[in-house]
């Protein structure tokens, strides 16, 4: 099916307008129901009004509807519940859109679920990567940008951080499924001349994050006089980057990129977890007598540290939001969106799509 072919499903364009139809481009995110996915789909839609966006997420714990309230009903917006470990799921996408772009969130995230059960985490973020690339090669995709991670790298000693020509190191099933799939990336390029990205982004945070990671698990637990969990003894360092600044990044690459290159995305901005901990208590006015520190996560990994040069110097790239105004910042949208965090304790959250989307799903042919 060709791009002139593609199925109008979603009524993306008006019979008259052949030519806007023909430049309009369409992208193809995958796992934009995720804390980065979905606030990539809303700054996309704000710096480029013109473009068509398919989110494709299977809806997974940590997939959220409810990211995207305030624009679901924008016809420039379409939802498609699938799997990116399915060949049907994919070719479906694929058929009725043919997309322009493609950017591959969509993956298992969480370090110690990876360590339970390294299985899915293999299925989604390997073999999931390899059929968006056969498909993406199929349909002719302009750019496929692959979202991977600065723990490919493994840990690093303090005063020590990676280009994009360091080995991979991964220290955990997580990591190493992410390494895995940047691989396949680079056979994509280099086997088959696919114009593919990898960038590798330090630690996000920022609104919509799924209450599993640090940072919103401190300000939940602390707000509702909880113990906040601190694994070892603090110590182990990270590199903190405000969504909306690795977003920029992404676009940037997307655009501007040069095929077949990697990209690291840091912020230069490290913080070892207890003090991390003891300043957001500090932001709520709160004591540190919550803090509790519990038996260290197997292979945890001491610190992370990227070299970012290459997309400064290339790309123009730098982060914009300071770290400090930026917890302030995340801390003020929790506190307003305690609700968003109880209807995921709840579950409720999980029963978004039935209420809202179950409806609209279109009958293929």
């Amino acid at each position: 099916m060709t791009k002139k072919e593609k199925k109008d499903v979603f009524n993306f364009y008006s019979s008259d307008d052949q030519e806007k139809k023909d430049s309009t481009k369409i992208v193809l995110i995958t796992g934009g129901a995720g804390f980065i996915g979905s606030n990539f789909i809303r700054y996309l839609m704000k710096q480029y009004p013109e473009y068509k966006i398919i989110n494709f997420d299977k809806l997974t714990y940590a997939g959220n509807l409810n990211n995207l309230t305030l624009i679901e009903e924008d016809p420039n917006y379409v939802f498609l519940k699938g799997d990116a470990a399915n060949p049907e799921d994919v070719k479906n996408v694929f058929e009725q859109f043919s997309p322009n772009f493609v950017v591959h969130f969509a993956a298992e995230s969480h370090v110690d679920r990876s360590i339970l059960n390294p299985d899915i985490f293999l299925q989604t973020n390997v073999l999931g990567t390899q059929i968006l690339l056969s498909y993406s090669r199929e349909y002719n995709v302009e750019r496929f940008i692959q979202i991977s991670t600065d723990e490919v790298y493994g840990s690093m000693e303090k005063n020590i951080s990676c280009n994009e020509y360091a080995k991979l190191a991964p220290n955990n099933p997580y990591a190493a499924s992410k390494a895995s799939a940047d691989l396949l990336i680079r056979v994509a390029h280099q086997t088959y001349g696919q114009k593919v990205n990898i960038i590798r982004a330090c630690n996000n945070y920022g609104p919509y994050q799924f209450p599993e990671k640090l940072i919103p698990v401190i300000i939940y637990n602390a707000l509702n006089n909880k113990e906040l969990p601190i694994f070892g003894d603090g110590t182990n360092i990270r590199n903190w980057m405000h969504v909306d600044d690795h977003c920029r990044a992404i676009d940037l690459v997307l655009h501007k990129g040069r095929s077949g290159e990697i990209y690291n995305v840091g912020a230069d901005n490290e913080w070892e977890n207890i003090k991390l901990v003891k300043h957001i208590l500090k932001e709520l006015k709160l004591p540190d007598d919550l803090i509790q520190f519990v038996i260290d996560r197997k292979g945890h990994d001491f610190r992370y540290s990227l070299d970012s040069s290459k997309i400064k110097q290339e790309l123009g790239w730098k982060t914009t939001i300071d770290f400090k105004d930026g917890i302030k910042q995340v801390i003020d949208w929790y506190k307003s969106h305690l609700d968003w965090i109880e209807e995921i304790q709840s579950g409720e959250y999980m029963k978004y799509f039935e209420r809202v989307y179950k409806e609209r799903i279109v009958e293929q042919d």
